[in-house]
């Protein structure tokens, strides 16, 4: 290690202690040069963590990140010269998690970049690996985009709007921003604006005093008040009538609300999230949804993907819910119900896939879900197609895929060249001149 290189590790060794998470200093060659207990107790295993490249110990790759098929924040932090944040899946001693990257390079007096500081956040809204507790699950790209804007989100009181078709777990998500916030020890209330009439609307929201109106016997808290110093979750504010839009407008701009019948203000103490399957800017434009309003609940918007866009997350969810759903740790899904599945669309998402669980397993008297098992939606799609092959997606070109496949493959396969083009029924020679050409051998 150079003379000065070594003084910056032995000065900022001290500051990676202080700091809670773990965190580590990585030279320019990807080699680690310094952790605190916190990275040592998350990543180390047989062999000690030091000297050894970032991606072998957080990925178990062979080569950086971006050469596996994903993106590297120190390749990025390299490129920019600036802090990069990236949501990623690292191995860890209670198996792959969702961490937050942060990798800030650091320069010396002369201002030259000489190594980077990357301090691991976890990402606690979600597991990447089925588990017996509840929550969100996933490990897909549409997935992590979406986690990413989550975690960002939590920490914060900016009220948060989240879009998504019916049954891409709105509330989940909702749940998850709650449990991750300085208030998940107060309550998490949801409103179902749906449901609410014109004439409940006040009442439910707001409470009322007993006398306010015919019927009205008791005094009654409303769900603002319920939630004090919680998180408020409005579902489907879509569908709130256009005149009673803007008393919850009045709320939010002033934190003030009177009760039904009330004279005394109260002052409302929530952190707000709101959910629609709808298109509130379309809305706005032909004058169904009040302009003002939407830019106060929308400040930071979270598209939800449909399963549909997160597919490669559709055998991890089976296992989840099959251990959730009643009777469902005892039912396997076959390969071939788990392929006719994979080509259906899903128009009704995750609760739609967990329906057709719930059928099949009423109907797995051997203990499997099988093709016959699976609802008519999902069959009438299979028909016809070839039970082996994937959706139909982009053609691309088959150096193209190739290429990008050796990419993944060498990064992860932890033999030599020799047992690997063994593997990929070619020689040795030639694996290693596609290798080459694509600088990754």
């Amino acid at each position: 290690m150079q003379p000065e290189l070594q003084c910056i590790t032995t000065e900022m060794g001290a500051i990676l202690e202080a700091i809670a998470e773990p965190a580590t200093l990585i030279g320019l060659d990807y080699r680690i040069l310094a952790t605190n207990s916190a990275y040592r107790q998350a990543y180390a295993d047989d062999n000690p963590v030091s000297d050894r490249c970032c991606y072998e110990v957080s990925h178990g790759y062979n080569v950086p990140c971006d050469q596996a098929g994903e993106s590297c924040p120190l390749k990025r932090c390299t490129e920019t010269g600036l802090r990069q944040r990236l949501l990623h899946l690292h191995n860890t001693p209670n198996g792959e998690e969702h961490v937050d990257v942060d990798m800030q390079p650091v320069y010396n007096a002369e201002g030259d970049l000489v190594c980077f500081l990357e301090i691991m956040h976890c990402v606690r809204e979600a597991k990447a690996v089925a588990g017996d507790e509840g929550g969100m699950v996933g490990r897909s790209d549409a997935f992590n985009t979406m986690l990413s804007l989550v975690h960002r989100a939590a920490p914060s009181e900016i009220s948060v709007l989240l879009l998504g078709e019916s049954g891409t777990g709105k509330e989940l998500v909702a749940r998850a921003l709650h449990d991750s916030s300085v208030r998940a020890h107060k309550p998490f209330v949801t409103v179902e604006c749906s449901g609410l009439s014109e004439a409940l609307f006040e009442s439910e929201l707001f409470g009322h005093e007993r006398g306010a109106f015919t019927g009205a016997v008791h005094r009654k808290r409303g769900l603002v008040e319920v939630a004090r110093g919680g998180t408020l979750f409005l579902d489907e504010i879509g569908e709130i009538p256009l005149q009673q839009q803007v008393k919850l407008l009045r709320l939010i701009e002033t934190g003030v609300f009177r009760s039904v019948g009330g004279l005394e203000p109260q002052h409302a103490d929530v952190r707000l999230v709101c959910a629609t399957h709808r298109n509130l800017k379309q809305m706005v434009e032909q004058g169904r949804f009040r302009q003002d309003l939407y830019y106060r609940i929308s400040p930071f918007p979270i598209p939800l993907p449909t399963l549909k866009e997160r597919i490669d997350d559709l055998p991890l969810l089976i296992e989840v819910l099959l251990r959730r759903l009643p009777g469902g740790t005892a039912v396997k899904v076959s390969k071939d119900a788990l392929q006719a599945m994979r080509r259906y669309d899903f128009p009704g998402n995750i609760r739609e896939l967990r329906n057709i669980l719930e059928r099949g397993i009423l109907l797995a008297d051997n203990g499997v879900i099988d093709i016959d098992q699976l609802s008519p939606e999902v069959l009438s799609v299979s028909e016809g197609a070839v039970v082996s092959g994937e959706r139909p997606r982009e053609v691309l070109p088959l150096e193209q895929v190739e290429a990008q496949y050796l990419r993944q493959v060498a990064a992860r396969f932890k033999g030599d060249n020799r047992e690997l083009a063994a593997k990929l029924g070619m020689s040795e020679r030639t694996l290693y001149r596609k290798l080459r050409q694509l600088r990754v051998g």
